[in-house]
């Protein structure tokens, strides 16, 4: 025979362990249905209590609109261009402090409506009945509920309640400073009426009356005010997401009021439109600036040329010039005209040189503000430079500055700087070599001009200075009339495509059905986790079929659970199932003995793994049902360290085994009677100090053998097999021997030693007894040595179950 037991397991087993998992994990189903309940409770209290936030949206489109109307060269608002960013640029400007500051401001959103309700004060913003007006430049209650309750159509009282605070905090909406003054009273109420100034220490306001139709009599309302810089921190978080592939723009923002968010998006883009207008037309409102100082001085000179002129005709008596010298005077003035260009652009160029020479970022190059350029290719390297330079800008703050692309990048840029510097320089050289040619040309007629008399020279000169200067005032004129028609006809690149509006959308939190869903997932998972956590972690033993599993001891049968006042069920119960398993157990412990047997005495020793898994209950029972069976029977308590038959029978322990085994006492004065007709019980008596000597005597072989002669079935109530050996010393004298399993009590691992030892023929004609069985089964729920089928039990078992308040009576009772 193998030393160890060996298990296959076929796969119709393997499918029916997982059968019976499951099983198991469901009988839990009440555990499920309140997890759900619970969970959908919470859910539904989320559902009806969270705020709900509601998501509206908004599109623009940024596209660059130039004036059909002006060319490069004539309009006043003309830029270098390039690849401008703009896009990117509206986005970050839409979350920017200063932009959401300035709608914060413009909005009065740093005044919040409140009305209580079911779980907190909601935000009313657009539904009051009346407007809260702040008077300016005056400090204002700052961060604390202000109570407006309407006693009348037209008469309210303020209520402030300061609490335990001292001091209150003020603010000046207007530059932001903050002060600090002391509370006098806890609480302040006044009554004011619509439209009176409100004059608190801590406010100066109105209230005026927006909604004339309904009555808001007997309403009341809070009013709160809150610092410029929380309420923009909160509005940041506005979403602009670009399109890709667009120019297209979507604004959208989450809030608790769809009124909010509404004027916030469509005024924020308002806001954004008239700084981009702005901005857009900044250049022009400069260059205005610019040439309407020129212009001024200009005409001003003219005017004293005019009047010099008049003056020195009238003086010298002479008025008009001769023909010689009215074709000097034609022939130079054009010269003259000429060479102020000339001059300008040779200044205009030195000036870009010296701007390129010096700057390492080329996004703002200097424009021409009223100088016209007329080689085409200058423009389109500052247009090329520029491009390079906002492409490298962007690089800069996404790659390190070794990287490969920035340093091509920055390859291009040197190029694209070089070729622009040389153009400009022979651009540079060309107009000087022009402007030099003009002044020789100019020369040959001042020689001429030196031949004509003396005061026709000067008025000839006073001539030549009033055309160029009118010539001027004529070209500022122009230049002066291009950019009001450029301001005033400059469009916002800001086009509002889709604009945000309240249509009756739904909240998109708290999301009702998902949170149910969520909710019911979690309440069928969780306890699942926990059942199967405790099931992977139980190592109790609960089922026949486990220790079947664990252990090749043939399972002799199982005993429910007692509801027996002592030990004595199948005595006090005869008609419990508790009783029928016992008998089951008689009948099937018959298969146990050897054939020789049959008609001799025989003993039964009953053990278990520790202490407390009914081996005495047991032992006290099947000694009882044999001796009601007819059969003459003795229970003898071998368990010297810790006796306990002795309680239930009522005897002492005074004088047991123990005193025979020393010598004291001889077999019959050992020998005690019991209640139950044919059953004789022999106490342990007192502790001994060696139990495990006393039981290997000689004596013990001497006792057993007169207690077979005169007895038909001797039961051995031994210690636990898995705390001492003494059960062990005690197998050379039974028949069978019954080892006690208690359900739900038991170790499955308890039964690896007595496996070693069957498996070694240490102990021989074993068999398990599953005590305290109770199992809950699709058919109904009992005890009973026919496990499973406690439906089927009616009329044939006294019923074993006890209410549960009887219960609790017999545990008071007990303790």
């Amino acid at each position: 025979m193998e030393n160890q037991f060996k298990f296959i397991q076929n796969p119709k087993e393997h499918i029916s362990d997982i059968k019976d998992y499951i099983f198991r994990v469901l009988a839990n189903w009440k555990w499920f249905v309140l997890s759900v309940v619970i969970a959908l409770g919470i859910a539904y209290y989320y559902n009806i209590s969270a705020p709900k936030l509601y998501g509206l949206s908004s599109t623009i489109a940024v596209k660059e609109k130039q004036n059909p109307l002006f060319s490069t060269g004539t309009n006043i608002a003309f830029n270098w261009g390039g690849v401008s960013d703009k896009v990117e640029s509206i986005r970050k400007a839409l979350t920017s402090r200063s932009h959401n500051e300035k709608v914060i401001k413009r909005l009065n959103f740093y005044i919040d409506y409140l009305k209580e309700g079911q779980f907190r004060k909601e935000d009313v913003y657009g539904k009051t009945p009346f407007k809260f007006i702040l008077q300016p430049n005056q400090y204002q209650l700052l961060n604390t509920l202000i109570k407006i309750d309407f006693i009348e159509e037209n008469t309210f009282t303020i209520s402030v309640d300061f609490g335990e605070n001292t001091s209150y905090n003020l603010m000046n909406y207007k530059d932001e400073t903050k002060k600090t003054l002391a509370v006098e009273e806890p609480k302040i109420t006044k009554t004011f009426t619509v439209d009176e100034y409100i004059n608190l220490p801590f406010l100066k306001a109105q209230v005026l009356k927006t909604d004339s139709i309904n009555s808001i009599k007997g309403s009341s309302y809070y009013v709160k005010l809150n610092a410029i810089n929380q309420v923009t921190s909160k509005y940041q978080n506005v979403r602009a997401s670009g399109l890709s592939g667009t120019s297209l723009i979507q604004l959208s923002l989450t809030g608790a009021n769809k009124n909010r968010i509404v004027d916030y998006l469509n005024t924020t883009i308002q806001v954004l439109a008239e700084d981009e207008l702005e901005q857009k037309t900044n250049y022009a409102r400069s260059t205005k600036a610019f040439i309407d100082a020129q212009f001024k001085n200009t005409s001003d000179s003219l005017k004293l040329i005019e009047a010099n002129i008049g003056k020195f005709k009238q003086e010298n008596d002479i008025y008009d010039l001769s023909a010689q010298g009215g074709l000097i005077f034609s022939r130079t003035t054009g010269l003259d005209e000429m060479q102020k260009q000339l001059t300008d652009r040779i200044v205009y160029f030195e000036n870009l040189e010296n701007y390129i020479e010096t700057t390492s970022n080329y996004e703002k190059i200097p424009a021409p503000a009223i100088i016209n350029i007329e080689d085409a290719s200058i423009a389109t390297m500052m247009g090329e430079l520029t491009r390079l330079s906002i492409e490298k800008n962007k690089l800069v703050t996404e790659v390190t500055a070794n990287h490969p692309s920035l340093k091509l990048k920055n390859d291009e840029i040197d190029t694209a700087r070089g070729v622009l510097l040389e153009n400009l320089s022979s651009l540079k050289n060309t107009t000087l070599i022009s402007l030099n040619n003009s002044k020789k040309r100019l020369n040959s007629y001042n020689y001429e001009l030196d031949k004509l008399p003396n005061k026709e020279q000067k008025l000839l000169n006073f001539e030549r200075k009033y055309s160029l200067t009118e010539s001027n005032f004529v070209f500022l004129m122009q230049k002066r009339y291009e950019a009001d028609i450029a301001i005033a006809a400059s469009v916002s690149d800001i086009t509002v495509l889709d604009s945000a509006k309240d249509t009756g959308q739904g909240a998109i939190l708290p999301r009702i059905q998902f949170n149910y869903m969520i909710a019911l997932l979690l309440g069928i998972i969780l306890p699942l986790f926990v059942i199967v956590a405790i099931e992977i972690l139980d190592s109790k033993i609960h089922t026949v079929e486990e220790i079947e599993r664990i252990s090749p001891i043939p399972i002799l049968g199982v005993v429910g659970k007692s509801t027996a006042e002592n030990n004595l069920a199948v005595f006090l119960k005869p008609k419990s199932s508790v009783a029928e398993s016992i008998r089951a157990l008689r009948s099937n412990i018959q298969f146990l003995f050897h054939r020789e047997a049959k008609d001799k005495s025989k003993t039964i020793l009953v053990t278990s793994s520790i202490s407390g898994e009914g081996k005495t209950f047991v032992s006290i029972n099947m000694a009882s049902v044999f001796a009601l069976g007819g059969k003459k029977t003795i229970l003898v308590g071998l368990d010297l360290r810790k006796p306990k038959i002795v309680e239930d029978f009522e005897l002492s322990n005074e004088t047991g085994v123990v005193n025979y085994l020393i010598g004291e006492k001889n077999r019959s004065e050992i020998i005690y009677k019991t209640k139950i007709s044919n059953l004789d019980v022999i106490p342990s008596g007192p502790i001994p100090p060696n139990p495990s000597e006393l039981l290997i005597s000689n004596d013990m072989d001497e006792l057993i053998n007169q207690l077979k002669a005169e007895y038909d079935y001797i039961i051995l109530d031994t210690p636990p097999i898995g705390l001492v050996s003494d059960a062990i010393e005690l197998i050379k004298y039974t028949d069978a021997t019954i080892y006690v399993v208690r359900q739900n009590y038991s170790e499955k691992g308890m039964l690896k030693l007595i496996n070693e030892k069957h498996s070694k023929e240490e102990i021989t004609n074993i068999s398990i007894v599953l005590n305290d069985f109770k199992v809950k089964t699709k058919y109904g729920y009992g005890y009973g040595y026919g496990y499973g089928y406690a439906k089927y039990s009616n009329a044939y078992h006294e019923n074993d179950k006890q209410s549960w308040i009887k219960n609790i009576f017999k545990k008071i009772k007990k303790s």
